[in-house]
């Protein structure tokens, strides 16, 4: 969602562009997104959480635009300049809830929490790897992966190493080393995947963060 004005989106390449405000987009869909010029939100939902499983099963398509009344209401909620407790309330609001958790099978389970371990490596991470931990074969752990998660293990992880960049950046990192620790071959490759996923550069992340924290390049 942007905080003010519009994006573009657009669910593969051969599809034609949409403006939006803001866009849900369903777990493993290929898209394409340029927010350049405007401030953009950007919220990722696990589907392996309660709240994640019961909003995949609500959406329909691979990207659909949310209505321009509701997209009012949630900036309004957050205000120009959104805080944790703003962030926090709007999402209390936000996400459904589901009866009851998805069945996760024990074996991703514990991939799962390898791989959200702070100090978890993703360069040279390789499914036997992670199959050994899951104590499956690699094509056992392939099916049981995607039916415990809703996300093949290939994007899943690529969102996983795309939030440990994104909070790198935020924290200080050049680009360079922000790339290396996420598994990136290099800082082009960190910023070509950005461009493409997130719809904007590692580069324009750091640089708005240091300004909304008042600094300047010089510093």
């Amino acid at each position: 969602m942007t905080l003010g004005g519009s994006l573009l989106i657009r669910a593969a390449k051969k599809k034609d562009w949409r403006r939006c405000s803001a866009v849900w987009i369903r777990p493993d869909a290929v898209h394409e997104m340029d927010a350049r010029g405007s401030t953009l939100l950007i919220l990722f939902v696990s589907t392996e959480s309660t709240s994640g499983a019961a909003l995949a099963r609500r959406l329909t398509n691979d990207t659909d635009c949310v209505p321009l009344r509701l997209v009012a209401r949630w900036r309004t909620a957050l205000g120009p300049t959104p805080t944790e407790i703003r962030a926090q309330r709007w999402l209390s609001g936000l996400l459904p809830r589901a009866k009851r958790a998805p069945a996760v099978h024990p074996g991703v389970q514990r991939v799962l929490g390898y791989l959200h371990e702070p100090r978890a490596e993703f360069d040279g991470l390789s499914l036997p790897v992670l199959a050994g931990i899951a104590g499956l074969s690699p094509s056992r752990f392939m099916h049981a992966f995607t039916g415990s998660v809703g996300v093949p293990l290939r994007p899943y992880i690529l969102w996983l190493r795309l939030q440990r960049a994104a909070c790198d950046l935020i924290d200080g990192a050049s680009v360079t080393s922000a790339a290396h620790r996420a598994g990136f071959a290099d800082a082009a490759h960190l910023t070509r995947t950005f461009r493409r996923m997130l719809g904007a550069t590692p580069s324009e992340l750091r640089l708005h963060t240091r300004v909304s924290l008042g600094m300047s390049d010089a510093d």
